[in-house]
């Protein structure tokens, strides 16, 4: 990983493009521990309580959310497309289940106390500020049941940028 730290204004990118379009691996736990990665296409970048940060959303059923609950840090590490792939595979299949690494060739590394991989282009290391339960009953009925018909909630995750890597 040749990635040099940068502050996160220096990034030019598209957040809809990154988030939406291109996905990225949201993982938590560490080397040392065991750590899991899931494929996001949701959440935001921006400016809270006067620090960088962003929001990102587990389900309570996916392997991730008990990394998630246990450390206080987590990556963020956005890909170039040839990578899609492997971050396919990461979005639809359970850590639970195989070895994400071993099925993808991606290769772990350690970074601001949290886990990457060689192959990101960029990658955000964050410190958990705030997390809390999205209420299905508490959103328009078109989006509860489009997103949450019968599937479990998202827990939302409002992370500081503690190091930007590009």
């Amino acid at each position: 990983m040749s990635l040099i730290q940068v502050a996160p204004e220096a990034w030019v990118g598209n957040p809809f493009e990154a988030v939406g379009k291109d996905w990225f691996l949201l993982t938590a736990g560490t080397k040392e521990q065991g750590f899991n990665t899931m494929t996001c296409s949701w959440g935001q970048m921006g400016v809270l309580w006067n620090k960088p940060s962003v929001t990102c959303y587990v389900r309570h059923s996916r392997h991730t959310f008990g990394f998630m609950e246990a450390q206080d840090t987590f990556t963020l590490s956005f890909f170039a497309q040839t990578q899609r792939k492997a971050l396919a595979f990461c979005g639809s299949h359970s850590g639970r289940d195989c070895d994400k690494i071993a099925e993808t060739g991606l290769h772990p590394v350690k970074i601001g106390g949290g886990v990457s991989f060689e192959e990101a282009k960029m990658v955000m290391v964050c410190k958990k500020q705030f997390s809390a339960d999205i209420d299905p009953k508490a959103l328009p009925q078109e989006i509860a049941s489009a997103f949450y018909a019968g599937d479990a909630a998202h827990r939302l995750y409002i992370g500081e940028i503690l190091g930007m890597y590009m």
